[in-house]
């Protein structure tokens, strides 16, 4: 093979996706600019080895802090687009570092990356805030591509953990969300595509249960967020089964 076929193959190459193995991942593109991220957490050799796997992929580390209280001060101070936070950290509790990070810097984003694999501690720290909740065996890459994920406003989430929350709100224990939309307003096309984000299934699940591309299930997506007053399907997907439009 000559060098020209050479080249014409690399060009054929697609560019980097989301893991396929990556839960409950939104069918989008993933930003490649530069994005600005705290570390939290209280063990040092944790945050240097994930400082240098992000840098390593093109993600800046603007800052690290080793509890709580040191988080909300630095997001304060450096207004991140992702801060990646432990649920256990010395001083200020983890879900409370959450709440405060956000009323500090409210257009930053906030994952929640641990080794808890409770509901109760996932669901609680959704309630706080967080929009996405890993645990911390989690693959590099798919940490990586749910950063950006968070950062473009998305959330990354297992589908057991969409089902915990929707069982939650259903016997009235957790209230997810403030959305003050129109569901009445919802298609009846958009409800089955609502029923089926409330069951945690991403873009690519949902074309194949109706029948429909991709295309049209981003559409979709898109005017049931703006119906509903959302800003992600999480929050889609608690609105639908408070007010039992699924």
């Amino acid at each position: 093979m000559n060098n020209g076929d050479d080249a014409e193959l690399r060009s054929a190459v697609p560019e980097p996706v989301p893991p396929p193995s990556l839960p409950y991942v939104p069918d989008v593109e993933l930003s490649r600019k530069p994005l600005r991220v705290v570390l939290a957490d209280d063990h040092h050799f944790f945050r240097e080895g994930l400082r240098e796997q992000l840098r390593a992929d093109g993600v800046s580390v603007v800052g690290e802090a080793a509890d709580g209280d040191a988080a909300v001060a630095v997001a304060r101070d450096r207004e991140p687009d992702v801060v990646v936070v432990d649920l256990s950290m010395p001083g200020t509790p983890g879900i409370d570092a959450v709440r405060r990070i956000l009323a500090a810097s409210p257009e930053t984003q906030i994952i929640v990356l641990t080794v808890s694999a409770k509901q109760s501690d996932a669901l609680e720290a959704l309630a706080a805030g967080a929009c996405c909740y890993l645990l911390k065996d989690t693959r590099v890459e798919e940490l990586v591509a749910s950063i950006r994920l968070a950062a473009a406003g998305h959330a990354v989430l297992s589908r057991e953990i969409v089902r915990a929350l929707a069982e939650q709100v259903r016997i009235g224990s957790w209230d997810g969300t403030d959305a003050a939309g129109n569901g009445s307003a919802l298609s009846a096309r958009e409800l089955e595509v609502l029923r089926l984000i409330a069951e945690g299934a991403d873009n690519a699940t949902i074309g194949r249960e109706l029948s429909i591309s991709g295309h049209t299930v981003k559409q979709h997506v898109t005017s049931i967020l703006n119906k509903l007053g959302v800003q992600n399907r999480v929050q889609a997907a608690v609105c639908a089964v408070r007010t039992s439009l699924v």
